[in-house]
């Protein structure tokens, strides 16, 4: 369990320096590091405000929520409570980008008359808080409205990545200048990022553990921004792709009914002063449920290999392959591969099974023969399947598909975030890990801390990732270096990068069928590898394709999925990023820019002091500009004192693989 050897220190009731109480309505919490101060005011309407450094970045803002009865929760209350409490623990994630968390917040926690508590967090990172029912638990509440306003102290400039709907996640970011650019009722999912321009500081709305409760959404809303959610459904039927995904035809007038006692979401105001702080920020994770699974050895992130994006074409094989030749011996030519390069896994995409019944088996394609022989081979299997079909019949195929021996599902076509579909992301990973059974949720929502709770939650997909390469430019360096700080904060992201046919945007023609390009150059995707949080990296492009070049597939056997260490070196929203990360005693920079050429410098006081260390560098070639394909692959020795300067191409990047002599 992740609590395990825990240091806990809780300090008492009412201290003075973290929470004072101004007048009987206002109460006053400080971040442990006294950066961030927050004022709420209970008195009439509920309302808070946020200040860092003695500057406000938010300003007074509403929030309530409205129950069926009528009751309003935040409007006329009665303080019958008010506690505090400091918080210094460490977390220790299974999978991710650091073996241990520290978890350190003050709190406050307001208990009302009318049945009903507010409990406020604040980190050094941001604030966030939560309502939770004091009712008992047999008793019933249905939720008609929430309000969670965010009133900005300036105007600032937000890249939204908006919608018109609520069942798509794969969103281009659209970038505004000011948040009075919006135009009213406009509205994106979340997180969503702010440039407070007066202050100087980047502040992200989020929300973790949505807990049986419809996602949050932004909406430009009389002026300011508010959050915006789906109501219940009312009435769904099966359509959209294939006539396999569950469709909302109506909706009934209230958002969500639960328990009495029921622990509403976080919602989240994440606020750093350096861009590069947003690269390791870990609250939605903390925010989130605590680990509910004890038994975790069989949890084992890593790469794989997998045929949907190239169209299964390979051009060496013995035998026929593509889209339309999809058999056995293509999938064990897979996992010859996989196990040639100590590559764990081979994920088989959709083709294998009819959609609507996983056990109505493709007879060209012997699945269980497929598993075995990859079990021979040491190369697990994971199945791409259908989310409606497996909550329809419950987890009657996920026994069919643990029997065969496959150690995990790629679970597609949620496409909703409403408070019916919510809990079935949790039921399947329940049932999952019931099965040792590990977790790729693909075509879903934004990811809110569930894998904290369900570490065989291993990716999300949630942005527009190398498929999109198949279709448009939309998955593109620019948007890339726009999600690593939003999209990213909630969790690992089944990006699918490893494209060996890279692209120029003035040279770039998507492909679909066939074998489709990647935007940026080849260092630049070998980046994503670094870069991208992705504890089950699925590698694009083919074996043949990975076989031209020796020295990037070694470099691909070698690079983690999970690591012990993550520190941020230097980023730009929007622009780049420098990430060094450690598995063992092995260090792995990673550099990604955005279009238009970049240099930067690498500070190596990361590593140990009077160590001598070989670094392996894969960077852009002077001749990226007309072929994205180019890279220099050389060794270099370094130490703690050495600085090295790198020059990133437009759309470019670099890879260092630094090991102690």
């Amino acid at each position: 369990m992740e609590n395990k050897n825990i240091l806990l220190l809780l300090i008492g009731c009412f201290i003075s320096v973290i929470v004072q109480s101004q007048t009987p309505s206002t109460y006053e919490l400080t971040s442990p590091n006294r950066e961030l101060t927050l004022v709420v005011n209970v008195d009439n309407k509920l309302s808070y405000s946020l200040d860092y450094a003695g500057n406000p970045i938010i300003i007074p803002s509403t929030i309530c929520m409205e129950m069926e009865n009528g009751d309003i929760w935040g409007e006329k209350g009665e303080v019958v409570g008010a506690s505090t409490a400091s918080i210094y623990e460490k977390v220790y994630p299974i999978v991710g980008n650091q073996r241990k968390l520290l978890n350190n917040y003050n709190e406050l926690s307001l208990k009302f008359k009318e049945g009903y508590s507010l409990i406020f967090r604040m980190y050094n990172e941001g604030m966030a808080y939560r309502f939770c029912g004091n009712l008992p638990v047999q008793d019933s509440l249905k939720v008609f409205h929430e309000e969670a306003s965010f009133n900005f102290a300036d105007d600032p400039a937000v890249i939204l990545p908006e919608t018109n709907n609520f069942t798509a996640w794969e969103l281009s970011n659209v970038l505004y200048n000011h948040v009075s650019k919006i135009r009213e009722n406009k509205y994106g999912i979340t997180p969503t990022l702010f440039t407070n321009s007066k202050q100087h500081v980047r502040v992200v709305i989020a929300e973790s553990d949505l807990n049986n409760y419809p996602g949050m959404y932004l909406r430009k809303q009389q002026g300011t921004i508010k959050g915006y959610w789906a109501l219940y459904p009312k009435k769904v039927e099966m359509g959209s792709w294939g006539n396999f995904v569950s469709v909302v035809t109506e909706r009934t007038n209230y958002m969500a009914s639960v328990a009495g006692n029921h622990a509403f979401p976080w919602r989240i105001v994440i606020v750093v002063k350096e861009d590069k702080d947003l690269l390791t920020n870990e609250m939605i994770y903390l925010l989130a449920k605590p680990q509910q699974i004890s038994d975790t050895d069989w949890i084992r992130p890593g790469k794989a290999t997998w045929e949907w994006w190239h169209c299964a074409i390979l051009e060496n094989a013995p035998f026929p392959s593509g889209p339309n030749n999809l058999s056995t011996q293509l999938y064990k030519y897979y996992i010859d591969f996989a196990s040639e390069n100590q590559i764990p896994y081979l994920l088989v995409d959709a083709g294998w099974s009819n959609v609507f019944n996983p056990t109505d088996l493709n007879k060209n394609i012997d699945i269980k023969e497929v598993i075995r022989y990859g079990k021979d081979k040491n190369v697990g299997v994971w199945l791409w399947t259908v989310a409606a079909t497996l909550f329809q019949h419950p987890h009657c195929y996920l026994d069919s598909i643990r029997d065969w021996g496959a150690v995990g599902v790629k679970i597609d076509f949620f496409d909703r975030d409403d408070a019916q579909i919510i809990p079935e992301y949790e039921n399947l990973a329940k049932a999952c890990a019931e099965r040792h059974l590990m977790v790729d949720f693909h075509g879903c929502s934004k990811p809110t801390g569930l894998h904290r709770a369900y570490p065989n939650i291993l990716s999300y997909e949630a942005m527009r990732c190398a498929e999109c390469f198949k279709w448009d430019t939309t998955s593109n360096p620019n948007y890339q270096l726009q999600c690593i700080f939003t999209r990213m904060l909630g969790g690992g992201i089944d990006y699918t990068p490893g494209s060996m046919r890279n692209s120029t945007l003035e040279k770039f023609v998507p492909i679909d069928p066939g074998l489709p390009s990647s935007l940026g150059t080849r260092s630049h995707e070998l980046a994503l590898f670094i870069i991208l949080s992705a504890p089950f990296a699925t590698m694009c492009d083919s074996p043949d394709e990975y076989r031209k070049y020796p020295d990037i597939l070694k470099y691909l056997s070698d690079v983690p999925t999970s690591w012990d260490k993550t520190i941020s070196l230097d980023a730009g929203v929007g622009e780049y990023a420098v990430l060094a990360k450690r598995k063992d005693d092995v260090w792995f920079v990673g550099g990604l820019n955005a279009w238009g050429k970049r240099n930067v410098e690498v500070k190596c006081n990361f590593l140990k002091q009077g160590k001598q260390y070989e670094a392996e560098i894969f960077r852009d070639d002077k001749g990226c500009k007309q072929n994205a394909n180019l890279y220099i692959h050389e060794n270099i020795m370094i130490d703690n004192n050495s600085i090295l300067k790198m020059e990133m191409a437009s759309g470019g990047g670099f890879v260092m693989v630094i090991r102690e002599k």
